[in-house]
């Protein structure tokens, strides 16, 4: 598995769309100060501007961001038509879908890093009050984590669609969909724990300290690990994604002539 997941790595040099998650986390980001703008009321600080982050790569960008990513990797042996290859070597599917599915999962981790960078660039500039070293490394931590557990919540759908070719599209705009609907169900005191991608708000501990926001740590552990289970299943009951055609030669049939 370490040699698939070594050879995954290497490939990543070929991708550009891993600029894209890039430009996609700091889109969050100056979504949030575009939002910071609108005079509704809110008192922002560095700790409400860390919150709306969250919130916004929750909802917008990145299940559609991970899932847009992880599905074009996954789909790109498909693509070049080189899986056939790599089949023959041999590798099961299942195998070098899992080595992808593990190095999608560190790519989450540096987006989310990515994501973090861009906030504290943004935040020295417009100089939002309240920073502090504390509020720094829980937002590195939160922002960071938050980011893997949004990756293992939308994964069902990734591989899911694996299979198909050109799939991941789909799988992109479910997943989209997916996140949006995280924003009604944290605003419920019973799906906020069961619904996958609002239970990661509950293990970051996301707005913990105010009194009117109650967790069920422990279903919201449990909810992430029907989804890791779920994704295990999916990947278990995997063919090899693709049939391999072979050419059937027809037998011709020697057309006799009418007459003499």
């Amino acid at each position: 598995m370490w040699h698939i997941v070594k050879t995954e790595l290497w490939k990543l040099k070929r991708y550009s769309i891993i600029w894209t998650g890039i430009v996609l986390m700091l889109l969050s980001v100056l979504l949030t100060l575009f939002t910071s703008l609108a005079n509704d009321g809110s008192v922002w600080d560095f700790r409400y501007f860390i919150e709306q982050v969250i919130k916004n790569n929750m909802t917008i960008i990145f299940p559609m961001c991970i899932t847009l990513i992880a599905g074009y990797i996954i789909n790109r042996e498909q693509k070049d038509d080189t899986l056939k290859s790599i089949l023959a070597v041999p590798i099961s599917f299942k195998k070098l879908l899992m080595g992808k599915i593990i190095v999608v999962g560190l790519l989450s981790l540096v987006f989310g890093i990515a994501c973090w960078i861009f906030m504290i660039i943004s935040n020295l500039i417009v100089e939002f009050p309240g920073f502090t070293v504390s509020l720094l490394i829980q937002s590195f931590i939160q922002i960071t984590f938050f980011n893997l557990l949004l990756y293992l919540a939308v994964l069902p759908i990734i591989i899911g669609t694996s299979h198909l070719q050109n799939g991941f599209l789909a799988g992109t705009i479910g997943a989209f969909v997916y996140g949006y609907i995280g924003m009604f169900a944290a605003g419920h005191k019973i799906l906020l724990n069961l619904y996958p991608i609002s239970a990661c708000l509950g293990i970051i501990k996301y707005r913990a300290y105010d009194p009117d926001v109650t967790y069920n740590t422990p279903l919201c552990y449990l909810t992430m690990v029907l989804m890791i289970v779920i994704s295990a299943a999916l990947i278990w009951t995997t063919s090899n994604g693709i049939e391999l055609k072979k050419s059937v030669k027809k037998k011709t049939k020697s057309v006799k002539k009418k007459g003499w």
